[in-house]
């Protein structure tokens, strides 16, 4: 089988500090073709000037199998976008080359792939067309699109005074519907709300099931670990990684020492800051540095603290909050509840919170914390790491669900009662001869 998507050795080439071209009368764009032979001279006696191109890809190679959900992974700048925009034919390789088998949907960023003058409806129609499909298929599914991006009041304005929300919406569901064989999502759903972005990642899904391609790129570790097959990690352009998506989710956080957070500098504290945690780190029973835990490992999250000087506290109610990406709470732990109290606290040292068995599907969590004393906050931060959790041994048959199917792991046990229907029979029957027949 071919692959429907094929990257051979692209690389793409920019200039530092290019800007586009401003608009040029007939006259200068004749001048300027006439020079253009004594420019390149000069360019070929200035070695200077080939030190102002930066490659943002280089030698980028890999294939995507027909109905594979590739996660497209790496810290900013890493060359994501411009990938995405090659794979669109937004814009050109400067080396290497591509090949599609198949019609491509693209959402890259606000505002593309839209023509701004025309209406909402005007633009399903558009992008439709541009898709090669005919007007009976579109028709086919326009309700569905203006019901998913929710704008039936707005379908009739045009798009340019559609807000951020809107606009993405209304893309995101052309390009889901439409029905493309292969489409590529970059991270323009961190514009919507959590609800939205839930639903925008189960209609990917939905898409994956029905045997389409899909690229997807995204800082959401959970997203990536939940709807991809597989992952590809880029860095500096190049090609880091190419594996499950488990593997590529841990090789990028590797990369990004997601196991140590500093807070120090951060200005989302909360609190009197008497005393303020400076780090969050996460480690195995053993001591050593975590970047991801799994599911079922026993961890030990460390809230790192330092008192201002001068300042004495006892008694204080340390908490770790867990959510989900789309905002779910999943559990508060404090020492409070485990009816362990703090005496006085030294002026710097940690908090640690051992979590036994780690109860998480895998994913990418949201870890908070606060500081409390007689009721007073400290310190307090509702964002303050990531945890991201890969799959393990929380079971003994080594299969974890996956998030969709709930975000907490039970520890449980079956067994079976042969009896236990005939027990509940016999007392139906006794209540009911008890009763007397019904008039």
């Amino acid at each position: 089988m071919q692959p429907a998507i094929s990257v051979k050795g692209v690389g793409k080439q920019y200039r530092i500090g290019a800007r586009e071209e401003a608009y040029r009368t007939l006259r200068e764009a004749i001048v300027d073709t006439m020079t253009a032979p004594i420019r390149r001279l000069r360019q070929l006696g200035n070695p200077v000037a080939s030190s102002d191109m930066i490659w943002a890809l280089k030698d980028v190679s890999f294939d995507v199998q027909p109905g594979e959900v590739i996660g497209l992974i790496g810290r900013n700048g890493a060359g994501k976008s411009t990938l995405l925009k090659i794979l669109s034919r937004i814009t050109e390789p400067t080396q290497g080359r591509i090949e599609l088998r198949g019609r491509v949907a693209s959402l890259l960023e606000v505002g593309t792939g839209f023509h701004p003058e025309l209406t909402g409806r005007e633009n399903i129609y558009l992008n439709g067309v541009i898709l090669g499909m005919k007007k009976a298929e579109i028709d086919r599914k326009f309700d569905e699109i203006v019901a998913f991006a929710e704008i039936e009041k707005f379908l009739d304005t045009p798009v340019k005074h559609y807000s951020s929300g809107m606009y993405v919406r209304l893309a995101f569901a052309v390009a889901a519907h439409l029905e493309p064989e292969i489409l590529l999502v970059d991270e323009v759903l961190a514009v919507g709300d959590a609800q939205f972005q839930k639903k925008c990642l189960g209609k990917m899904g939905e898409v994956a099931k029905e045997g389409r391609t899909v690229l997807f790129v995204s800082h959401n570790m959970a997203a990536v670990e939940n709807l991809c097959q597989r992952g590809i990690v880029l860095d500096r352009g190049r090609v880091e990684f190419v594996g499950d998506q488990t593997g590529a989710v841990a090789r990028y956080l590797s990369g990004v020492g997601a196991g140590l957070r500093s807070l120090r500098d951060s200005t989302n504290h909360l609190g009197t800051g008497n005393v303020r945690i400076v780090a969050i780190e996460m480690r195995d029973v053993r001591g050593a540095l975590l970047d991801v835990a799994t599911s079922g490992q026993t961890v030990d999250i460390y809230l790192h603290y330092e008192m201002t000087a001068g300042h004495h506290t006892s008694k204080v109610i340390a908490s770790l909050a867990v959510r989900t990406y789309l905002d779910v709470p999943v559990f508060l732990q404090h020492n409070r509840l485990t009816g362990q109290e703090f005496g006085a606290l030294p002026p710097r040292g940690a908090f640690v919170c051992r979590v036994a068995r780690l109860p998480l599907p895998p994913a990418t969590y949201r870890l908070g914390y606060s500081l409390i004393v007689n009721e007073e906050c400290l310190d307090a931060m509702s964002d303050a790491a990531e945890l991201t959790v890969v799959g393990g041994r929380f079971y003994r048959s080594g299969e974890v669900p996956p998030i969709d199917h709930g975000c907490c792991l039970v520890d449980a046990d079956w067994r079976v009662e042969p009896n236990a229907m005939v027990c509940l029979v016999e007392q139906i029957s006794f209540a009911t001869e008890q009763q007397g027949p019904q008039g």
